[in-house]
């Protein structure tokens, strides 16, 4: 099953000049390696707001060939129905073994809106289609009724919803996977707080710092797969200066200036008019990449 463990979601390095697909397929084969068990391609962290179609189809492609067997979920966020559909076509013919689907919008969209949406994409869908609530960049927060309501579309068999503060975790997954039912499951995104979502019963992770720290991401969602809470806080606690560096500088930023530093991109790997980090965010990077030793 696509929508369960971790998913990473590696960065699409760019430049004025395009994607450098050189770097791109090495993280990618990187997350492989590591086991992850799906890839997330460019989705919020991997900049598919900035690529134009064809950038995007040539991402997808190189994705699932580089995954090597890893199941890929393919980002088809656009701003218009039209378009999106023909990303659907384009994720389809990489290979992609799920869609990712943002109701991305100049306007602010109703919910009827955003049903619609779904229902289009749904229509056109020959794999598994992921719900993408993600208010912060969509400024669009779903209802509950509308998550139980595009649950039941066919094809949606994923929910991903922002991971909600720790103590409320237990009660709010919870009350989703039981609005939802066996229609979809209830994945979360948001890094810091993902590890009690997991202990409280939710089966997958959408995760940034996966797509570029597959290794520790690991460790926290295998501790939670057992069911031990103290590991897996224990391994979440220890990723805590990049939760900072998350609130502060927003995470694809990071995960842009901590490859670089990594060696895996090259220094320019942002498109304009995103800037890389200041000295002062770089001097507590090198400190939080510091603190993981060869756990990295």
């Amino acid at each position: 099953m696509i929508f369960a463990g971790l998913s990473a979601f590696p960065l699409t390095p760019i430049d004025e000049d395009g994607v450098d697909e050189a770097a791109f397929v090495g993280l990618v084969a990187r997350l492989a390696e590591a086991g992850v068990d799906s890839i997330g391609a460019l989705g919020s962290t991997g900049n598919y707001a900035y690529l134009t179609r064809e950038e995007r189809s040539r991402v997808a492609s190189l994705a699932v060939d580089a995954a090597a067997g890893t199941p890929v979920m393919v980002s088809v966020g656009a701003t218009r129905t039209r378009h999106v559909l023909e990303l659907v076509e384009d994720a389809h013919a990489a290979g992609a073994a799920g869609l990712l689907l943002a109701p991305v919008s100049y306007q602010p969209l109703r919910a009827e809106e955003v049903f619609d949406l779904y229902a289009a994409v749904d229509r056109h869908a020959s794999v598994p289609l992921c719900v993408y609530d993600n208010p912060s960049t969509t400024h669009f927060a779903f209802s509950d009724e509308l998550y139980r309501d595009v649950a039941r579309l066919p094809n949606v068999d994923a929910i991903k919803v922002p991971a909600p503060p720790t103590d409320e975790a237990a009660v709010r997954i919870a009350q989703l996977r039981e609005l939802i039912g066996a229609d979809a499951v209830v994945g979360v995104s948001g890094d810091p707080l993902a590890a009690a979502s997991l202990l409280a019963g939710s089966p997958a992770w959408f995760s940034v710092i996966g797509g570029l720290l597959p290794e520790p991401a690991l460790a926290i969602t295998r501790a939670a797969e057992a069911t031990d809470a103290t590991r897996a806080a224990e391994a979440s606690d220890r990723l805590s200066p990049f939760w900072d560096l998350f609130e502060t500088y927003g995470s694809l930023r990071v995960v842009a200036a901590a490859a670089a530093r990594l060696g895996l991109t090259q220094e320019v790997n942002l498109p304009r008019p995103l800037l890389r980090l200041d000295h002062g965010a770089l001097r507590q990077l090198d400190q939080a990449l510091d603190g993981l030793g060869s756990f990295r």
